[in-house]
């Protein structure tokens, strides 16, 4: 060996890796990709744990041919977004994504972390997209009792999650108060000696809202959920109250919350009947001029009893698809002109889209999260995974019942039917799911599609879910790809992390 050879070797070492390997070499990570339909010309492609670029469409085949050039102006974005990397990288790259892979999939050791009350079945509403055998609000023997509300108290204390949070629902639930008191208080005297936090929810019309009721809301912090289907002509057609009187009771209810509870704890949703689709800058209007600065945009949902009234208000989901495109995009056009307005569930699926959190939304999870994530104590003391799942009961098919609130929880989570529903529940794994390019931002659905088609695994592509998510990932990827920067940011601020 020369003299020199030893300090040549040492300079060797510290040598960029360039110099030992193919420069136009590069490792191929797993990816899926989607052709938008503003963008023709270019490939929308997200990595495992769900980051994304747009890559041109003649680009795909050099890409996974390991051919993409050294100088490509895409690489480095593709480095970056975990799509591909070099040798060198691999490890480090594989770590970072098993790290967000984690956070995405960090629900799955939190157990159920959204619990709901119906306390009763009574109300003095008559909507027709009701999913509810709703009973008329003098009628007996339609409210939880309390032994069974204390024994589901017992349940919800014997659930590993820390952070829970609990929801009264109906029927109207204030029209058994006394009973969401008793539950309330019961929690909050065992909270007291227990490590976990538990927040207080309410979906309710809010028309029976006394001022002794919002006091003791607004003591335990509670938010609500009222329905707002627009402006009254829609209103009062679709939400009928004996006297017709619906929406004038529900603007004078929200006005009283909200000065009991405070504006940023009242939120409202809208469902979206036959109707409503012609109105979609009427229904965005009449929020904003009720002062809220979020509205949710809820198609009809094919659970329950809403099935017999689908013929008369119902829809192709391409046409709510329609409305939606229309809504998005006049929302889009009042923020530009300085009025703060935001679409719920966008800001979910951009949530999904733009961190590596889960959202805590369980229609969104992969595996599925009913029963895993979220559990229904029902006022006659049954279980249920989630509240289709008890919908369906409601309409004869039982299948979905976990149990009854006197069954230990363990015993809830051993049940063979949320055996059934965890493992059908893996979007990963589905057929029309696994090779999705939204994939990382989705979940499966198999309660939906029990009551479709009757088995836990169906044909997902046909489905209302899937075809529901595709059209709003297309349009929203359409816009952050395409859009005007001031779009994209209006997007991204109603990522309550990018707020």
């Amino acid at each position: 060996m020369g003299a020199d050879a030893e300090p040549r070797a040492r300079r060797n070492e510290f040598l960029p890796p360039t110099a030992f390997s193919d420069a136009r070499r590069y490792v191929l990570l797993p990816f899926r990709f989607r052709h938008l339909k503003s963008e023709s010309d270019y490939t929308l492609v997200t990595s495992e744990t769900g980051e994304f670029t747009c890559v041109p469409r003649d680009l795909l085949v050099p890409l996974v041919a390991g051919q993409l050039a050294p100088d490509s102006p895409y690489r480095l974005d593709l480095e970056a977004k975990s799509i591909i990397t070099s040798d060198a990288g691999l490890a480090i790259t594989v770590r970072r994504l098993a790290s967000q892979y984690r956070a995405r999939k960090s629900f799955i050791f939190e157990g159920p972390s959204l619990v709901l009350f119906v306390v009763t079945l009574r109300c003095d509403h008559s909507c027709h997209y009701c999913q509810v055998s709703r009973r008329s609000e003098f009628a007996p023997d339609f409210d939880m009792s309390e032994v069974d509300a204390l024994a589901a108290v017992d349940r919800l204390f014997e659930m590993p999650a820390k952070n829970i949070t609990v929801e009264f629902q109906g029927g109207e639930p204030l029209l058994a108060f006394e009973r969401v008191r008793q539950i309330v208080l019961e929690i909050s005297r065992r909270q007291a000696s227990s490590a976990k936090r538990i927040t207080f929810s309410m979906a309710t019309t809010l028309h029976h809202a006394t001022p002794e009721i919002l006091e003791f809301l607004k003591q335990y912090d509670f938010s609500v959920s009222t329905s707002l289907d627009g402006p009254p002509e829609i209103h009062d057609r679709h939400r009928p109250t004996p006297k017709r009187d619906s929406h004038a009771r529900t603007m004078a209810a929200i006005d009283r919350a909200r000065l009991a509870l405070g504006a940023c704890s009242v939120s409202a949703l809208t469902t979206i009947t036959r109707e409503a689709l012609k109105h979609p800058e009427a229904i965005v209007d009449s929020y904003v001029a009720a002062g809220f600065n979020s509205i949710f945009l809820r198609p009809l949902s094919p659970f329950g009893f809403a099935t017999r009234t689908e013929g008369k208000i119902g829809y192709p989901m391409k046409d709510f698809l329609a409305f939606y495109a229309r809504a998005l995009a006049y929302m889009l056009e009042l923020n530009a002109k300085d009025t703060s307005i935001s679409e719920a569930y966008a800001a979910i699926l951009l949530t999904h889209i733009f961190t590596s959190q889960s959202s805590g939304y369980v229609d969104l999870r992969s595996p599925q999260g009913a029963g895993s994530g979220t559990l229904v104590f029902n006022y006659d003391g049954g279980v249920y995974p989630s509240d289709e799942a008890r919908m369906l009961a409601e309409t004869g098919n039982a299948s979905l019942r976990l149990g009854n609130v006197h069954t230990p929880f363990d015993e809830l989570m051993a049940a063979p039917a949320l055996r059934l529903l965890l493992e059908a529940g893996i979007a990963e794994i589905q057929p029309g799911c696994s090779d999705c390019a939204y994939l990382p931002y989705c979940g499966a659905d198999p309660v939906a599609t029990i009551a479709r088609t009757g088995a836990p695994i169906g044909h997902t592509l046909s489905s209302a879910h899937c075809q529901r998510h595709m059209g709003l990932f297309d349009l929203l990827f359409d816009y952050l790809i395409a859009g005007e920067a001031r779009t994209v940011e209006t997007l991204r601020s109603w990522v309550p992390s990018h707020r």
